[in-house]
């Protein structure tokens, strides 16, 4: 999956708190080509980041872990003739 969408938001917000590359690479052990690549969606954050990033752009947890799943879901599984019923199938099972 190439999520540009999620790359995009979390280079956006870096960038309107200024805060450079090396800072948010350094929170996430990553190197600062590592992280462009996945500002540009060329290579997919992990479940694992999302505390990282949400710490180091000081934005709520929640709110970017809900974003990073449904970005994912959607790119994915867009398109799949059951996606919805799936999903349906998944709110029940969580009940």
């Amino acid at each position: 999956m190439k999520s540009v969408e999620f790359g995009s938001y979390i280079k956006a917000i870096r960038e309107s708190k200024t805060i450079p590359q090396r800072i948010v690479a350094y929170k996430l052990d990553i190197d600062t080509s590592t992280l462009s690549k996945i500002e540009l969606g060329e290579r997919q954050v992990n479940i694992e980041m999302i505390k990282g990033l949400a710490e180091v752009l000081d934005i709520d947890f929640k709110s970017l872990q809900i974003k990073y799943i449904s970005d994912k879901l959607l790119s994915e599984y867009t398109g799949q003739p059951f996606f919805k019923e799936a999903l349906v199938q998944v709110m029940k099972n969580l009940e």
